[in-house]
């Protein structure tokens, strides 16, 4: 008695040490098998408390009241599946007459309460079934992504969801993008598992960094192109516009609308096209919009309406020519000028860190869903890397990156540098490594540093 009294003792101070320092492994030793026990056995009752159950059919109460039996008690939609997950549960269900999933979502904050879990979100999956997924501790913490992914071209994981689930930039899907967020919000860490997430891909990188390079001249080896001033950069789009038109001439040459090629085979765009003709697609990541949009003169309004010129027309025209576009800024309004809004409109995915003000938020998120713009601007500033991400569907997920050094980014990109694609519309906006000149510091030291 005393043995297995110790070692019960053992074991309940073992669980309290995982849950306190390492939450997924307690999770997944003590936390799982609690957790579908808690479920299983407080379903009915809870159902009944947060008053997702239904009364029973009337053919039940008349036979009920014929063999003079009890009358039936009132019943919770169908448990179909309970799967385990690395982080929480699966619940799918089947709703009964009368149901509704929005039901199920409005008693999801009840629900986590009920069965004690981190987090309960919902979504229908057809008509009549939902899916619940619960997670059982914090995931956003401290961020791990799975081992294994959906990988796939054009489709890259950059983040982990609240509900456990992993977060794709899917550019064939949602071809253009916009990323807000102040100083420290995490923003340069979410860039950075973009483009070492698509460093091994057969894709071009062109970056626009308009404070000298600082942020993407050290992944530049893998970069097709990279423009660290606005004149410059003006230039870099005026070439992806050429090279955009280029292509949709390829296309009209290739499109085999003639009458022996079967319809399923007629091209609309380079993914229609046969491997062996078909263009690299391109990324453009421009890291600071504000940078592009900002003049103090005539002749920098002039490059500024070349730039938002070029970019929106990209936006617009660019996806069926493989041309996709990622802009990031801490600000986005319409105080910076004509052509924003419309900028905005095509920038379907929208991801915002912490902002320092509602109207960056509204911007993201004010045309999708007001209650992303409040979990927006409700971002801690000690959580860097937390951040909302939605699209024009309405729906949004708090998502958080997992961190990622400027080195291991650096890494990877030298590592597949050998993968970077020569475009000759920008081969003279191409980075030069190998005999450059050591740059000149600025303050010149010392004899005793030296």
């Amino acid at each position: 008695m005393t043995g297995f009294t110790v070692a019960l003792v053992l074991v309940a101070a073992a669980a309290g040490l995982l849950r306190w320092r390492r939450p997924a492994w307690y999770w997944l030793t003590f936390g799982v098998t609690l957790a579908v026990v808690r479920v299983l056995v407080r379903y009915g009752s809870v159902m009944d408390a947060c008053g997702l159950t239904v009364p029973p059919a009337r053919w039940r109460l008349v036979l009920a009241r014929a063999t003079n039996r009890p009358i039936p008690e009132s019943r919770p939609p169908r448990i179909l599946r309970l799967r385990p997950t690395r982080t929480g549960l699966v619940l799918r269900l089947k709703l009964r007459p009368g149901q509704d999933a929005f039901d199920i979502a409005a008693a999801s904050d009840r629900l986590r309460h009920s069965f004690s879990m981190n987090g309960v979100t919902s979504r229908e999956l057809r008509s009549g079934v939902v899916e619940v997924r619960m997670t059982g501790y914090d995931v956003l913490k401290r961020v791990q992504m799975p081992a294994e992914t959906d990988s796939r071209p054009m489709r890259v994981p950059v983040a982990l969801r609240q509900d456990g689930s992993v977060h794709y930039r899917d550019y064939r899907a949602v071809p253009h993008a916009l990323t807000l967020g102040a100083t420290e919000s995490g923003k340069s860490v979410y860039q950075r598992n973009l483009v070492a997430g698509l460093a091994p891909m057969d894709v071009a990188l062109v970056g626009i960094d308009c404070k000298q390079g600082v942020e993407l001249f050290p992944l530049a080896r893998r970069f097709s192109a990279l423009a660290d001033d606005p004149d410059t950069a003006a230039e870099v789009l005026d070439a992806l516009v050429a090279r955009m038109e280029r292509v949709y001439q390829l296309i009209r040459a290739q499109q085999r609308i003639t009458a022996d090629v079967p319809d399923a085979e007629i091209a609309a765009d380079i993914w229609d096209l046969p491997a062996d003709v078909r263009p690299v697609p391109v990324v453009v990541l421009v890291d600071e919009v504000a940078e592009l949009a900002l003049y103090a003169n005539k002749e920098e309004e002039r490059r500024r309406d070349r730039v938002i010129t070029a970019l929106v027309r990209l936006a617009q025209l660019g996806r069926a020519a493989g041309i996709y576009l990622e802009i990031c800024g801490q600000r986005f309004g319409s105080e910076l000028g004509k052509g924003i809004t419309m900028l905005r409109a095509q920038l379907t995915s929208r991801t915002a860190h912490r902002v320092n003000d509602e109207t960056s938020a509204n911007m993201a998120f004010g045309d999708i869903s007001p209650d992303a713009v409040l979990a927006a601007i409700q971002i801690p500033a000690e959580m860097r890397g937390l951040a909302i991400a939605g699209d024009s569907s309405g729906g949004w997920h708090r998502i958080r990156a997992p961190h990622t050094s400027l080195r291991q980014a650096v890494n990877i990109c030298n590592r597949h540098a050998d993968q970077t694609p020569d475009l000759p519309e920008l081969a003279s906006f191409r980075t030069a490594f190998g005999s450059e000149a050591v740059p000149v510091p600025l303050v010149k030291p010392s004899s005793a540093a030296a």
